[in-house]
């Protein structure tokens, strides 16, 4: 269990409410994750589930169907779904996809969308990355040109979270090609629109509950009344997001690094050799010792962070070394709680294994940590 006695964010009634998110988790994800990893997927009876609990889009006004709280509710949900080691794609409808509608949606968009997120009924994915267009969206080709009084969409998406699941995708197209970053817009797409397939479930090293999908347009026709936001400022939307989405991977990987560190405090307690335990050695206890230095260090500066950020005053270039800093310390972490496992923490009946193949993309997405250096570097 995470200890949260000595955070600094969350008020008293953020950490009522994080008692009954353990206690879904518990009873709805827990006993059911080897089956979601086979599976590749989280089926939606436990989207619906989490859904009844409040769990689910937290931050939607009360009269688009949600509870109207804070962003303190979401990191909660992150990370405690992280902690137990579960890959679902609840952060990313709670954290990103919500935002988007909520903040951009016309009234009727809203009322189409956001009660069927928040119950569960309905999930959401984002498409932005492309097969040769990754952290630089600018390079995306997917086009949305106008026809009468819709827009035709061509194009395809890769590594699209959520992209089996998801009822509706927010699809990144340029609406004008000849404009770059100005030419961009985002546009709603439902499952179901002739021309929108999803292909296969993608087959990755890790995080294999998340389904990660390719998704084809071919001459998808929507009405314009689909378009999310302003036409052509779909890059700026995209930026005015980012703060948040990278808080909430930021959030996810220092979750995860405390379950690998506590897996491995555990087992070298347990585990014996040369008639003594393997926490007793002294390359143990300093090894452990470092680690617990830095996941302190994280803990309180993502507290930091999300005080920030609930305050509105978290920029960009603070929340990407944010998502650069704790996923970096999130790999080393995961891999030294391996190594502490032995031989043992090689085989996949071991959590420390799936955490560390799971880490291993937080470097990635979201912008690589190499583009995050690069927006950091470019506020100083």
């Amino acid at each position: 269990m995470l200890d949260t006695s000595r955070r600094t964010a969350y008020t008293p009634e953020h950490e009522m409410f994080r008692d009954t998110v353990r206690k879904v988790l518990a009873d709805v994800m827990v006993p059911h994750l080897e089956e979601h990893e086979r599976n590749g997927i989280v089926p939606r009876e436990a989207w619906k589930a989490v859904g009844a609990a409040g769990m689910l889009c937290p931050t939607v006004a009360e009269e688009n169907g949600g509870l109207g709280l804070d962003f303190g509710y979401c990191a909660v949900v992150n990370e405690e779904t992280c902690y137990i080691g579960s890959s679902a794609g609840f952060t990313l409808q709670n954290d990103i996809t919500a935002g988007y509608i909520e903040r951009l949606g016309t009234p009727e968009q809203k009322q189409r969308w956001l009660p069927g997120m928040v119950s569960g009924d309905v999930i959401t994915a984002i498409a932005m990355t492309e097969p040769g267009a990754g952290s630089d969206l600018q390079g995306i080709r997917t086009t949305a040109k106008k026809d009468g009084n819709d827009f035709i969409i061509n194009g395809s998406k890769t590594y699209i979270t959520n992209g089996q699941n998801c009822d509706m995708v927010i699809v990144v197209a340029k609406t004008d090609p000849s404009m770059g970053a100005k030419g961009t817009s985002l546009i709603l797409v439902e499952d179901g629109t002739p021309g929108f397939t999803k292909g296969r479930n993608l087959d990755k090293i890790g995080q294999h509950a998340a389904d990660t999908s390719e998704l084809f347009f071919e001459d998808v026709r929507v009405p314009q009344e689909n378009l999310l936001g302003g036409e052509g400022r779909g890059f700026i939307h995209l930026m005015e997001e980012l703060p948040q989405e990278r808080l909430s991977i930021a959030i996810s990987a220092q979750a995860s690094a405390q379950r690998a560190f506590d897996e491995a405090v555990v087992f070298t307690k347990d585990r014996k050799a040369f008639g003594q335990s393997v926490f007793e050695f002294q390359n143990t206890k300093f090894t452990l010792a470092d680690l617990a230095s830095q996941l302190q260090v994280g803990w309180a500066h993502l507290d930091w962070a999300l005080a920030r950020h609930l305050r509105g005053e978290l920029s960009t270039a603070e929340a990407s070394a944010a998502k650069q800093w704790h996923t970096d310390m999130q790999g080393r972490v995961c891999d030294v709680a391996l190594q502490l496992h032995g031989g043992a923490g090689y085989m996949n009946e071991y959590l420390v294994a799936r955490l560390w193949r799971d880490a291993r993309v937080t470097r990635i997405f979201g912008g690589t940590n190499e583009i995050m250096k690069e927006v950091v570097s470019r506020s100083l």
